[in-house]
């Protein structure tokens, strides 16, 4: 498999494609670690003439054991879901079905990923912001989660938020 980091390094590993938008920390056993910034992770795809498999496995294509699963559907034209951080959950969005754009933002910096394809997952590490927008018809979008729901867990002000990255950077 290829690694491409957002620097435009592309190696060749025993893993998972991944893209971060801007760096990569450890890969060991094929294994993900302690990745600090959000990215695509692309996941197996198997193809087949009678329909395509994707997998996901806990802590082999996603840096954490999965506590919590849940699913976005029927969001109505024009609306926004999201627009919260957590302090320690991290997360794996994949759009199942449809398209929607992930807008993710560290406090300084933000990046739209676009998510369109089963076999794509968004990797969002704790501490960042996040809305999702741009949902087409029939979009799905599936969340695996680190933790299971904790409301002391989110960070839902966005000045809040800001004040918490200055704390704990």
């Amino acid at each position: 498999m290829l690694l491409t980091t957002g620097m435009g390094l592309t190696l060749n590993l025993n893993y998972s494609m991944i893209d971060i938008s801007s760096s990569v920390n450890i890969l060991t056993d094929n294994k993900l670690l302690q990745i600090q910034q959000p990215g695509i992770i692309y996941l197996p795809k198997i193809e087949d003439p009678r329909g395509n498999l994707s997998i996901i496995e806990e802590e082999n294509h996603i840096p954490f054991k999965i506590e919590r699963v849940y699913w976005i559907y029927d969001v109505p034209g024009g609306q926004m879901r999201g627009g919260h951080a957590f302090k320690t959950q991290q997360e794996m969005i994949v759009a199942l079905s449809g398209s929607f754009d992930v807008v993710v933002d560290d406090g300084i910096i933000k990046h739209t990923f676009s998510l369109n394809r089963s076999y794509y997952g968004l990797y969002l590490p704790s501490g960042v912001w996040r809305h999702m927008q741009n949902f087409s018809t029939n979009s799905l979008a599936m969340v695996l989660s680190s933790t299971h729901y904790m409301d002391e867990d989110y960070i839902r002000d966005y000045s809040g938020f800001l004040k918490y990255k200055e704390r704990h950077e």
